[in-house]
């Protein structure tokens, strides 16, 4: 692609391998009710967008997911089935973004929370020596760190805003319809990673890589 200096990249299932049925059907087996019912990957309820914008704390988060699926056992398992979702980063994708943030601005902007954070960080230490993402973007967003999530504009133009980049010379890959299209909606160059697609495969392809 011609004039592109910035891209913004999503974590889960772009650069880390996630199973979101992984944690319903490990929620499924503590729930008298179908977990689905609050949560997938497309749709979640107010509680899940609390916990992803930083607004209610861990212990919060899963006393209330235990009051609304009936379970009365300990939040460890609750916590084991809440990152259940979260697979291995290969590190093929690593010598990519190493390779991306040579040649361009690079972002990562993910809906995450705190348990999932520590959960992946700890994965990167003892798989990779790595501490945590920081080393492999110019700047890493959470939205549980600044209080906002996609698809919503505002994390976006807050990205933006917050680098000095324009819209028309970056580009965001995401691996959700919502997120993208939000993304598109303040003049982003916007790309859905297809399920089962290599981030490289799409980045060669727009001759980015």
């Amino acid at each position: 692609m011609q004039g592109i200096k910035n891209v913004i990249f999503d974590l889960g299932g772009v650069i880390i391998n996630l199973d979101v049925n992984k944690t319903i059907v490990e929620f499924n087996k503590l729930s008298k009710i179908p977990f689905e019912q609050i949560y997938t990957q497309k749709q979640q309820t107010d509680l899940f967008n609390a916990i992803d914008k930083g607004e209610i704390s861990e212990r919060d988060f899963f006393t209330e997911i235990a009051k609304q699926i009936q379970f009365d056992g300990s939040h460890d398992k609750l916590l084991k089935a809440w990152n259940a979702m979260l697979l291995d980063v290969p590190e093929h994708r690593l010598d990519t973004l190493v390779t991306m943030k040579h040649n361009y601005n690079t972002y990562l902007l993910s809906n995450t929370c705190e348990p999932h954070i520590e959960a992946f960080e700890r994965e990167l230490e003892n798989n990779y020596g790595i501490k945590n993402f920081n080393d492999y973007f110019d700047k890493v967003y959470y939205s549980c760190r600044i209080g906002m999530r996609k698809p919503d504009t505002e994390i976006f133009e807050h990205v933006l805003r917050d680098n000095h980049l324009k819209a028309s010379e970056t580009i965001f890959i995401d691996d959700s319809p919502q997120h993208v299209k939000g993304a598109g909606e303040c003049g982003i160059n916007t790309f859905l990673l297809e399920k089962n697609r290599e981030v490289s495969d799409l980045l060669k392809e727009l001759k980015l890589l």
